[in-house]
C-alpha cells in the first residue's frame, strides 16, 4: 500500500489521520513559495563608500531595524509630509542637550515639517542654553560623578555641563524674563513658549547665532510647542521662583488639552489627514495621541484616530508602559484609525541614530511646505471646538428629539464653514 497520494492536493498533504502502523509524509517542501515572489529580494549592492545617505537607507536597510528605519523613512517623505497631512511631533529624552535641536528640529520646522509639537520642560529648558550662547560639551560617560560635582559639572550620560558658567546664568536669566509684563497673566504652555521664543529669537541675533534654538524656530514659524508635564523641570522651578517674589503668572494645562485637541479636530473637519510623529515615548507621546479620546470618548463627537503613525523609541510593549505601546494597542483607544493601520511604523532604535537620518532623508526627498502657523489659530480653533460641543450638549439635554439633532447638526455644518473660512 502506497503511503501517500501523488495526486492529493498539497492542501490536504499533512492533515490526514494517521493509521496504526502507517507512516505518513509531511508535505513540507512540496509547495511551490510562489508567494515569495511579490517580496523585495535580499541582494543589496556592493557599498562604494560614496552613496547618499538616502541610497544608503533605500538600498542596504533591508532587515531588522534597519528595515523599520527605512519604512519609516519612506513613511515620512511618501505620505506622512503631503500638504494635506497636519503633523504632529513630540519627544522624549535629553534630545536638546545632545545637540539635536540644531542639527534636526530646527531644519525640520523651518522646512515647515513640524505643524505642531509636544516635549518636555527640560529640552526647552536645556535648549535655552544654546540661544543664549552657553556651551555645552561632549564628554564621556566614564568619569567620576563625585569629582564632577566637586568641580560644579553636570553629567547628562556623556554630555557636560557647567553649573557656574550655564545652568545658573540660565535660570537668572529665566527669574528675570518671568517677572516682564508680558507674562503676568494665566496662559498656556504653547504661549508661555511663544513668549520664550520670542526672547531666544533676540538672543540668537545678538550672538549672531540663528538657528540653533528650537524656542526661537518654532516662534518665527508660528508652531505651538506644548509641554505635557509643565511643572516637571527647570523652568518650572524658576517661573515657581518669580511667584513667591509676586508674579501673576500661571500655567493653565486646560488650555493646552483644549487646544492641542483643536488642532486634531479641525484637521478632520476640514478633510484633512493626521499624522503622529512620535521621537522617544513618555508624557509628550501620549499627550498627543490623547487628543483623539478627548474628541471622541469625552466630548462624543465622531471622528476616527490618526491616519499616520511613526514612532522610533527604545521601549519594550510588554511592560505596559506607554512608551511602548504599539499603534495596534492605540487603536483599542480610538487614537489611530484601524483602516490605516498598514501606514504606521515603530522603530526600535536610539533616537540620537535615527532622527539625524530620517531628517537628512525628509530634507532631501521631499521639498519645503508652506507654514500653517498653526499657533495663531490655536485659539479659533478652541473656541469652535466648544461651539460645537456645547450644540451637542444642548440637543442631548433637549432629549435628542430628531429636530433638535438635526438643528445641532446645521448649526455644527455652519460652524465648520466659518471655521474653514475665518468668518461666521
Amino acid at each position: 500500500m502506497r503511503s501517500f497520494d501523488l495526486a492529493m492536493s498539497s492542501n490536504n498533504i499533512g492533515t490526514m489521520k494517521r493509521k496504526p502502523g502507517r507512516v505518513n509524509r509531511s508535505g513540507r517542501g512540496l509547495r511551490s513559495g510562489s508567494g515569495l515572489s511579490r517580496l523585495r529580494r535580499i541582494l543589496p549592492p556592493r557599498l562604494r563608500g560614496d552613496e547618499s545617505v538616502e541610497s544608503l537607507v533605500d538600498d542596504t536597510f533591508l532587515a531588522y531595524n534597519g528595515a523599520r528605519l527605512r519604512e519609516s523613512c519612506q513613511l515620512l517623505t511618501k505620505k506622512v509630509l503631503r500638504r494635506d497631512v497636519v503633523v504632529g511631533v513630540s519627544f522624549a529624552g535629553a534630545l536638546t542637550p545632545a545637540g539635536l535641536g540644531p542639527s534636526c528640529f530646527v531644519p525640520l520646522i523651518e522646512a515647515g515639517f513640524v505643524d505642531w509639537m509636544v516635549t518636555t520642560g527640560a529640552n526647552l529648558y536645556h535648549d535655552l542654553h544654546f540661544a543664549f550662547d552657553y556651551p555645552l560639551y561632549a564628554g564621556s560617560h566614564r568619569l567620576d560623578d563625585a569629582e564632577l560635582h566637586r568641580q560644579d559639572i553636570v553629567r547628562i550620560y556623556d554630555v557636560l555641563l557647567s553649573l557656574t558658567d550655564n545652568l545658573l546664568p540660565t535660570d537668572d536669566r529665566l527669574k528675570e524674563i518671568f517677572r516682564r509684563p508680558e507674562f503676568q497673566k494665566r496662559m498656556g504652555t504653547a504661549e508661555l513658549h511663544y513668549l520664550l521664543g520670542m526672547v531666544a529669537d533676540r538672543e540668537e541675533r545678538r550672538h549672531r547665532r540663528r538657528g540653533v534654538s528650537v524656542l526661537a524656530a518654532a516662534y518665527r514659524a508660528g508652531v505651538p510647542i506644548y509641554v505635557s508635564a509643565p511643572g516637571d523641570s527647570s523652568l518650572a522651578l524658576n517661573w515657581v521662583e518669580s511667584v513667591m517674589l509676586g508674579s501673576r503668572l500661571v500655567v493653565d494645562p486646560t488650555i493646552d488639552v483644549n487646544e492641542s485637541a483643536a488642532i486634531v479636530w479641525q484637521a478632520k473637519q476640514s478633510g484633512r489627514k493626521t499624522a503622529a510623529v512620535l521621537i522617544g515615548g513618555g508624557s509628550p507621546k501620549n499627550f498627543v495621541l490623547q487628543t483623539e479620546p478627548q474628541v471622541q470618548q469625552i466630548l462624543k463627537l465622531e471622528q476616527a484616530g490618526f491616519d499616520y503613525f511613526l514612532q522610533v523609541t527604545d521601549a519594550r510593549p510588554d511592560t505596559g508602559g506607554l512608551s511602548g505601546a504599539t499603534p495596534q494597542e492605540a487603536v483599542s483607544w480610538g487614537k489611530v484609525d484601524p483602516e490605516m493601520l498598514p501606514d504606521s511604523v515603530v522603530c526600535y532604535l536610539d533616537t540620537t541614530v535615527a532622527l539625524p537620518i530620517l531628517t537628512h532623508y525628509a530634507l532631501a526627498r521631499r521639498r519645503p511646505r508652506r507654514l500653517r502657523r498653526l499657533y495663531d489659530r490655536r485659539e479659533r480653533y478652541s473656541r469652535a471646538l466648544t461651539v460645537t460641543y456645547r450644540e451637542f450638549e444642548q440637543a442631548v439635554e433637549q432629549k435628542s428629539t430628531p429636530k433638535a439633532r438635526a438643528e445641532a447638526r446645521a448649526r455644527a455644518k455652519r460652524a465648520r464653514g466659518w471655521r474653514r473660512t475665518g468668518k461666521r
